[in-house]
């Protein structure tokens, strides 16, 4: 143990973990040596399993969401408690837990919150407990919350084959919706269709599709986590006093939007973020319960579509976000490319 001028405590024993010391591409992921520290009061430390790979993860290299450098990315995972700090009385050492919206996950060793860990089920194992959290609350708040899907709403789901979208596909099925999923490959369109997806159509044939599928009233709401290349079509899509919940920019920041658009309908337009609907440690519980309650009883179903070892989360990058991908990516904390 060793105690530094700045009051830190680390165990001395060097760990590995994924490091960006500038932004940039991919290019800047790489796998250094740190020193963990040890968990302080009201935190656990935590030797990681899996962690997730998300949108957020590449918005923060990139400089799009500014990060203080140097810093770990992965804002989720899984794994084993290994110790706990002082006043730490509701989970034990060697209790299996997960995370989300927490920095540092691309790393073997992480201390987080007590309080910001949810315990896994021992049905769920250590994958896919890090493939649902962080995708899952996300599709839990935007179709219970952002807008609240009721029996028979026609709603829009873009990139219905990606992360987020094969999630939200299904929440929105279990409320009573009807899904459009939005995808660019006859491949995804089949991941789409086994999620649920009642209607699987291109990007661009989206307005007219709508149109004919509601009688010319158009989508109760749109869950755009495409951005830039989708926004002008999505707020086409919507009936009146429709909702666009835009909760991602996988193709690009959209261009500032003059209010007055948003009259030809009356529609609205939010900007949702988890920090806004998962505020406290019950709503977080709340939520993980439902998600893990449905995939017990075989409701939800999570994809992995790719897992790659800690030191290649490059190439785990590179896929996101050229949008080949499909699924939930992750990392294999233990994994080493080659081995």
């Amino acid at each position: 143990m060793t105690e530094h001028e700045d009051g830190r405590e680390t165990s001395g024993d060097a760990t590995e973990a994924v490091v960006i010391a500038r932004h940039g591409g991919s290019e800047v992921l790489n796998l250094a040596s740190v020193e963990p520290r040890e968990p302080g009061p009201g935190e656990v430390a935590v030797e990681v399993a899996f962690a997730g790979v998300n949108f957020i993860d590449t918005y923060q290299r990139s400089g799009l969401y500014p990060t203080p450098l140097p810093f770990t990315p992965g804002m989720e995972g899984s794994g084993r408690v290994s110790a706990l700090g002082r006043g730490v009385s509701d989970l034990a050492v060697g209790q299996r837990v997960a995370w989300r919206s927490l920095g540092g996950s691309y790393a073997e060793r992480l201390v987080i919150a007590a309080d910001s860990a949810v315990a896994v089920p021992d049905e769920v194992d250590d994958s896919t407990a890090a493939a649902l959290l962080f995708q899952g609350m996300t599709a839990h708040y935007l179709a219970t919350s952002t807008y609240p899907v009721d029996q028979g709403d026609v709603v829009v789901v873009h990139a219905a084959a990606g992360g987020v979208g094969l999630l939200l596909t299904q929440l929105v099925k279990i409320r009573g919706g009807v899904v459009v999923g939005t995808v660019s490959t006859p491949g995804k369109a089949e991941l789409a269709r086994a999620a649920g997806a009642d209607h699987v159509v291109d990007y661009a044939d989206l307005v007219p599709r709508v149109k004919e599928i509601t009688d010319g009233v158009g989508a109760a709401a749109v869950f755009d986590g495409v951005g830039r290349d989708t926004f002008d079509q999505s707020l086409e899509a919507l009936r009146p006093r429709g909702t666009l919940a835009l909760f991602g920019v996988s193709s690009g920041p959209v261009p500032p939007v003059d209010p007055m658009r948003l009259n030809a309908g009356s529609f609205f337009l939010t900007r949702p973020t988890m920090v806004h609907y998962v505020t406290t440690r019950d709503e977080m519980v709340a939520r993980a319960n439902d998600l893990f309650g449905w995939l017990a009883s075989g409701r939800l179903h999570v994809t992995i579509g790719g897992v790659y070892p800690l030191d290649d989360a490059r190439r785990a990058h590179e896929a996101l976000e050229s949008r080949s991908s499909s699924g939930k990516l992750l990392l294999d904390v233990a994994a080493r490319s080659g081995s």
